[in-house]
């Protein structure tokens, strides 16, 4: 009986290893009576990537430095424009005579007032950079492979298919018959 379970046991080891199929194909599916399908494989005699191509938008910015002139200006002080008014005051009233003499007074005082504010006045300047920057997307198209057209040969026929993936040496082929009527 040893001996009847040896060339079983071999036989059982054999057929299960021609059985099994390429890993990326999986089991093929279960076949019923009326089934007239069956599967084989063919060599592949040539395999050309086609190519497509993406547009791809990226998006960018880009800064710089602008120079700028900044101006910081306080207001003038009270004491500029007391001693403006008071100068001004004091020149109206040596220009003028009787009547005319307060009204250039007081048009002294008012205008020495005003250039004595803006004699007191700090203004002040300063020269610098501010960063600036702006958005933009650039677009680039890049070619990627879409498929492959494969020639492949089962049982002395030629046949072309465009596969998502390359085959390599040997496709595995599905075979329906039908009658031609």
């Amino acid at each position: 009986m040893a001996r009847l379970l040896i060339p079983a046991l071999f036989f059982a080891v054999f057929a299960t290893g021609a059985v099994a199929q390429d890993g990326r194909y999986g089991p093929p599916p279960p076949q019923g009576p009326d089934d007239n399908t069956h599967f084989g494989w063919a060599d592949v005699l040539r395999v050309d990537p086609v190519y497509g191509v993406s547009r791809v938008e990226t998006p960018r910015q880009e800064c710089y430095d602008q120079p700028v002139v900044r101006r910081e200006s306080s207001g003038g002080s009270a004491a500029g424009t007391i001693l403006g008014a008071v100068v001004g005051g004091v020149l109206g009233n040596t220009v003028g005579k009787g009547d005319g003499r307060k009204a250039a007074t007081v048009a002294g005082a008012l205008a020495g007032g005003v250039v004595g504010n803006n004699v007191s006045r700090d203004d002040r300047t300063y020269e610098g950079t501010e960063t600036r920057c702006r958005d933009f997307s650039t677009v680039s198209e890049q070619r990627r492979i879409a498929g492959y057209d494969v020639e492949y040969r089962y049982r002395g026929e030629v046949y072309v298919s465009r596969l998502n993936y390359d085959p390599g040496e040997r496709l595995r082929v599905r075979v329906s018959v039908s009658p031609a009527d």
